[in-house]
């Protein structure tokens, strides 16, 4: 039977039967008349030598609807810088590729932080905040779309199901995150699935109902980097800049939007990338990073919700997470035998361990630092301060795309 169930407090519109992608596509383009589209492609420039990119390209090559497409790009040299613009040149849409390493857009961020604004470090947050700056700057976009450059199973469609439930007036929504399955010969999304999860049942079991975090547990994978969102919040918006990323995003539309206007949609029955290594001896790496990145952000967001933490209530947290990581592992186990497919006991549970030692590890440096690195500003804090930096952005990205 197809999956129509809704589960918790967001909206869920999942992927039953066959997709008319010709009609959604023709609904949109009609939509985007008066509600125009930016699509958002943070992107490494390792990635236009990969499969997965040149795929996204092709797809993107026949998508009518959206009026401009902007690639944010990480770290590049001039040459490189070129070399992308060439690259995307194929595509059909108006494009216009940042250069967050080039001299200019790096006066504008000295700019920023010589006005006492933080801007985060250097990553796909700030170059995705970037790219919303450039937007915000045309005042002409009711939308932006954004997804990762890594997506070896991308189709568009994926892209006409994440736009649709902001882009029509009729469902009208301020936020819409995708969600997928990631399974090949076993089951991914390891840090969802043994770290995220658990962690927010956990808190859940010692603080019981509370409203953010029943929020996040609404879900269907809440680390997923693909969503879509009314301009307005791109300006109202502050987001971490590290691997905190989207539990940060969450959390701001948690705060910036009513919880009936954000949404999730499936937007692909099967969804491949590249994969962190998991790093459990290195926690300045890989998955360790990411989940003391995400721990911390996720404990920010509860301080800032008046929950008070302490060491005890943290040796309780840890001590709750492993039980109910554990719990779950044997789900995932069993769930992957009846499904034939190949399951690592011993990777899973050292998944487990080391993301036990990341959360303990998160609880010392937010016991030592509650407040840690401030978020990046807001673009109508920014705004405020530098009455003129959206003009300079869009002169600046002009220029160099001349």
């Amino acid at each position: 039977m197809a999956d129509f169930y809704q589960t918790g407090v967001i909206a869920t519109f999942h992927k039953l039967g066959i997709v008319n992608l010709e009609k959604i596509e023709a609904e949109l383009t009609w939509y985007t008349q008066g509600r125009p589209i930016a699509l958002v492609l943070p992107s490494l420039y390792s990635e236009l030598e990969g499969d997965a990119l040149k795929g996204i390209v092709r797809e993107l090559k026949e998508v009518k609807y959206i009026k401009e497409i902007v690639v944010t790009l990480g770290p590049a040299s001039e040459e490189e810088f070129r070399h992308a613009r060439e690259f995307f040149s194929v595509l059909p849409q108006k494009t216009r590729i940042i250069w967050n390493t080039g001299p200019k857009i790096i006066e504008i961020y000295r700019s920023i932080e010589e006005a006492d604004l933080p801007i985060g470090e250097p990553g796909k947050g700030r170059s995705a905040w970037m790219a919303y700056g450039y937007i915000l700057s045309q005042q002409f976009f009711h939308e932006i779309a954004l997804h990762d450059c890594d997506i070896l199973t991308y189709s568009r469609d994926m892209l006409a199901r994440l736009c649709y439930p902001v882009t029509n007036p009729n469902l009208d929504y301020d936020f819409c995150k995708g969600f997928y399955s990631r399974v090949t010969d076993r089951l991914h999304g390891r840090m969802t699935r043994l770290l995220v999860t658990p962690l927010i049942r956990s808190l859940q079991k010692i603080f019981g109902y509370l409203p953010i975090l029943v929020f996040f547990d609404s879900f269907r994978y809440p680390l997923a980097g693909e969503f879509s969102m009314d301009v307005d919040l791109a300006r109202v918006n502050r987001i971490p800049g590290d691997w905190g990323l989207e539990v940060g995003v969450l959390a701001e539309v948690y705060r910036n939007t009513a919880v009936r206007r954000v949404c999730q949609v499936d937007i692909a029955e099967n969804y491949e990338h590249k994969h962190q290594e998991l790093s459990p001896e290195d926690a300045s790496k890989g998955l360790y990073k990411m989940c003391i990145d995400i721990c911390k952000s996720m404990f920010r967001t509860l301080a800032s919700e008046g929950i008070v933490f302490s060491e005890g209530l943290f040796k309780t947290l840890v001590a709750t997470y492993v039980r109910t990581a554990q719990d779950m592992l044997k789900r995932y186990e069993d769930d992957a035998a009846i499904n034939g497919l190949f399951f690592d006991r011993h990777e899973e549970s050292l998944a487990v361990e080391t993301f036990t030692n990341g959360i303990r590890r998160a609880a010392e440096i937010i016991t030592e630092d509650p407040l840690g690195v401030p978020l990046i500003a807001s673009w109508d804090r920014v705004t405020s301060a530098i009455p003129n930096v959206l003009n300079v952005i869009r002169e600046t990205v002009e220029e160099d795309n001349k």
